[in-house]
């Protein structure tokens, strides 16, 4: 029987090691050599560049189901501003979304499941690079990840700083939602700041798209349908006494339904086009769509729960939760087989800060209740 003290000790080593080295997309090399070498002290098969630096750990036990656990393994752009000793010591790279900690839970679960070897059929274990920018997933299914495992199910978690340490929250049927991503560029004429009237200030033209945006969800959308406009960025190429000639803006669009991705696209190409006509200004649009959305099966869900409430306790996990916003390349997966993605508080009285925070850091206490889920998944769902 494992020593599950030991073990929470060793996955808090392993987070910490990750996270002081953290790796962005395709750049997963280090950690993938941690993952497989852990994999095969654990019993695991183990193939290593899947979809560039995936890495995919298998174990069988007889006949039976063929279920996949997933962690991805990629770090964000980000400069670190914590000063722990365990704080990233690579330049502009840092684990602000806690991926560092989900490799570590899914190592973790891997030793308990080799551990106890309660389950009938094969665990397929992923290690997934690439997440943040939506690009892991589909590289490590063209690389005929679903076909060469034969997966049926597949299941994951993602450490949430929306609830508390010590829950766990599993929607049903919408989880994630689809990401699209906008650039506006508008081409307006330049000049001094004294003389405006001289210029066609591509500044106030964007200013006007930027508000008018806003009406695309608020008029346009039924608000019994979740949708988010947000502009991120408005770069220009002036100076203080200089208005510009060109201003671009960015941002990302939120939807479950393909039909308000379809509206949303449409009403701000129009919006854009408009305004720039009427200001005499030239524009440029360009729409892409990044993320589908997360959708969990019914009966993968309500496994997920049955598993966290055997850990957590019946009262501290939520089943049918509302669904977030934010979006996930796990969706890709589903496109294939059936699968639950689910939310792992995060927050106590020293982790409050959001994801992607440069003061962020992923909770340790959280470590060993996540890996004991997934254990106890396997065992339950491949009884």
């Amino acid at each position: 029987m494992i020593d599950k003290k030991r073990l929470e000790q060793e996955m808090i080593a392993w987070r910490h090691d990750i996270h002081q080295h953290p790796e962005a997309a395709f750049e997963e090399e280090q950690t993938a050599k941690l993952v497989a070498r852990l994999l095969r002290r654990f019993g695991y098969e183990v193939e290593e560049n899947v979809g560039k630096t995936g890495v995919v750990g298998v174990l069988k036990n007889g006949d039976g189901p063929v279920i996949a656990l997933r962690a991805d393994m990629d770090a964000n752009k980000i400069i670190e501003k914590n000063t722990f000793d365990y704080a990233s010591k690579t330049e502009q790279r840092m684990h602000a979304c806690g991926h560092d900690g989900h490799t570590a839970t899914l190592l973790g679960a891997a030793e308990l499941i080799a551990d106890e070897m309660a389950f009938k059929g094969t665990v397929v274990l992923i290690f997934q690079p690439a997440e943040e920018p939506g690009w892991g997933a589909d590289a490590m299914i063209k690389d005929g990840l679903m076909e060469r495992y034969g997966i049926q199910e597949i299941y994951g978690q993602h450490n949430f700083t929306y609830w508390k340490k010590g829950t766990m929250q599993i929607p049903v049927g919408p989880c994630m939602a689809a990401e699209d991503d906008f650039v506006i560029q508008i081409h307006g004429v330049g000049g001094h700041a004294s003389g405006p009237h001289a210029t066609k200030d591509p500044i106030v033209i964007g200013a006007e798209i930027v508000m008018a945006l806003q009406t695309i969800v608020s008029r346009n959308v039924n608000p019994l349908r979740p949708a988010v406009v947000s502009c991120t960025e408005f770069i220009t190429d002036g100076a203080p006494n200089a208005i510009p000639s060109n201003v671009t803006i960015k941002g990302d669009c939120r939807s479950y339904d393909p039909k308000i991705s379809e509206l949303i696209e449409e009403r701000m190409k129009a919006v854009v086009k408009s305004v720039c006509e009427m200001n005499n200004a030239e524009w440029e649009f360009e729409y892409s769509r990044e993320f589908i959305a997360t959708l969990n099966d019914k009966t993968c869900a309500e496994w997920a729960a049955k598993a966290a409430e055997k850990v957590y306790g019946k009262q501290n996990v939520v089943l049918g939760c509302d669904p977030v916003m934010g979006s996930e390349d796990f969706a890709k997966y589903q496109q294939f087989v059936p699968g639950c993605y689910c939310f792992t508080g995060n927050v106590d009285e020293t982790h409050c800060m959001p994801n992607h925070h440069a003061c962020y850091d992923y909770n340790d206490g959280i470590l060993l209740p996540a890996a004991e889920w997934f254990a106890e998944l396997v065992k339950m769902r491949m009884a």
